[in-house]
């Protein structure tokens, strides 16, 4: 039985002494048992990890960045590395998300990259992979996308336990576009990302979590866990309101 991941994704959101208020509140909220069934994730922007740590230390809800260097160190400005988020108290970070890929030219390479120095520095990296619209409406095509990002961005990473990485899958055509995806298109995409890892890990595949990254919400969130291949959900803007994100922890459990 796998136990489902509800990862908050706060993306360019609330100041830092917000997000203590917003945890605070959360943990006071939350059912005394419900870590027992589902697992809770804020990724939250990197200068809130510190002071929400301090907090979360002891909890059920688990720390995470939005993103990472590649690198370990340097003459890099602006970059945080995987130390330095895990030493802030993260434990998970987003790597290759469609918004970086879009607005930020992110490559392949580069997310293999970044997954390798998430997992040098101890880090669960959550992939990030989808397809856009146009790569949607040509049919097969999406796929191909879809498995070309999973296969380049784990080239060479190894992965012995189930528990060392998350795969997203972002459809991108559906978010922002007035299209829907349904639960049986994010299982059907997701079964056959799972295929493909029981090529690449066949001794933990069945129990790496897979994710649904496309506007869930309290609405649609039962239907699409209801799916076999969608063990939880990379939540962007639900997961700011503190009612939407409980709803969603709720139909998970």
């Amino acid at each position: 039985m796998i136990t489902p991941l509800i990862a908050a994704n706060w993306k360019l959101h609330k100041l830092p002494s917000e997000g203590v208020a917003w945890l605070e509140t959360l943990l006071r909220e939350l059912p005394s048992k419900a870590h027992e069934h589902v697992q809770i994730l804020l990724n939250v922007p990197a200068t809130h990890l510190a002071p929400m740590a301090r907090l979360a230390r002891g909890t059920p809800v688990a720390l995470g960045g939005q993103d990472l260097s590649a690198h370990n160190e340097g003459a890099y400005t602006g970059e945080v590395s995987g130390a330095m988020l895990g030493d802030a108290g993260a434990s998970f970070v987003i790597v290759g998300h469609s918004e970086r890929r879009t607005l930020h030219g992110e490559s392949d390479e580069l997310v293999n990259r970044k997954l390798k120095a998430a997992r040098r520095n101890d880090l669960v990296p959550i992939l990030c992979v989808g397809e856009s619209e146009a790569e949607r409406d040509a049919g097969e095509e999406a796929l191909a996308v879809v498995l070309e990002q999973l296969r380049t961005g784990l080239r060479g990473l190894c992965v012995s336990e189930s528990s060392a990485l998350v795969i997203a899958y972002e459809p991108v055509w559906a978010i922002g576009t007035g299209r829907t995806a349904t639960a049986d298109d994010a299982q059907s995409m997701a079964a056959t990302i799972r295929s493909e890892l029981r090529t690449l890990y066949p001794a933990v595949a069945d129990s790496i979590r897979l994710l649904y990254g496309g506007s869930m919400k309290p609405a649609n969130a039962a239907e699409l866990l209801s799916r076999a291949d969608v063990n939880g959900g990379l939540i962007g803007g639900a997961s700011l309101e503190l009612d939407s994100l409980l709803a969603i922890v709720e139909a998970a459990g």
